[in-house]
């Protein structure tokens, strides 16, 4: 007979993030009570003391400050003890060189969920690739508390943190200046307008002159970034 595996479902862009109370490696938090008016990233690894995830930590690390500068938290999870986070973190610190990067001290927080509690509610479990171990999701939640972004990537490929920060600035902008981003955007690069709601509006947007706009059809009009 074939064994049932148990599922669990994940929250969907626009929807609350799931609240938790969690003890952390820099203490308890709750959320999201402790990150109000903040972005935050909460990203899921599969187990401590794992290569692919201590690369993925040092990188984290080491743009601390830079996600900070853009008004964003970070917020790790495993399924593995507070102590064995402790020892994984004091490793990389003291022994782990990689990438140009040594002396990494991990000050975000990583949660603590051997009952898979906030794993579950977050649908970091996916028993087709593990029954035990998360899989490396990404969720980007906004001030509100709400979800964003969700990106997963199976256990064996590490993330591109680089593409997170990417799609965190290119949300800021959307939400500040009400435009869109093409594809490979990168700040600096030109936005679109959102399209016209009707045929009027579209002969309107085409025809207007609005310095450093442009527009390739009726529906597809850019601006030069005002920033």
């Amino acid at each position: 007979m074939e064994e049932v595996k148990e599922r669990y479902s994940m929250p969907l862009i626009g929807d609350d993030a799931p609240a938790f109370e969690a003890v952390t490696t820099q203490g308890k938090i709750k959320f999201p009570e402790d990150y109000k008016g903040k972005w935050v990233v909460l990203f899921s690894h599969p187990a401590d003391f794992t290569p692919v995830c201590t690369t993925e930590f040092m990188t984290f690390a080491s743009m601390k400050e830079e996600f900070a500068a853009i008004n964003t938290e970070l917020i790790g999870l495993s399924i593995d003890s507070l102590y064995a986070h402790i020892a994984w973190l004091r490793t990389i610190k003291e022994k782990i060189e990689y990438n140009g990067m040594k002396n990494i001290d991990v000050t975000f927080p990583v949660i603590e969920d051997l009952r898979m509690d906030v794993a579950k509610k977050y649908g970091m479990i996916q028993p087709n690739a593990s029954t035990t171990q998360a899989v490396r999701a990404v969720f980007v939640i906004d001030p509100k508390a709400k979800i964003r972004a969700v990106i997963y990537y199976p256990l064996s490929n590490g993330r591109n943190m680089d593409e997170i920060k990417r799609l965190l600035l290119a949300m800021q902008k959307s939400d500040k200046k009400g435009i869109a981003t093409p594809a490979n955007w990168q700040p600096g690069d030109d936005v679109i307008l959102p399209p016209p709601g009707s045929c009027g509006a579209a002969k309107e947007r085409v025809e207007s002159e609005e310095k450093g706009k442009y527009c390739l059809d009726w529906f597809m009009c850019l601006r030069k970034d005002k920033s």
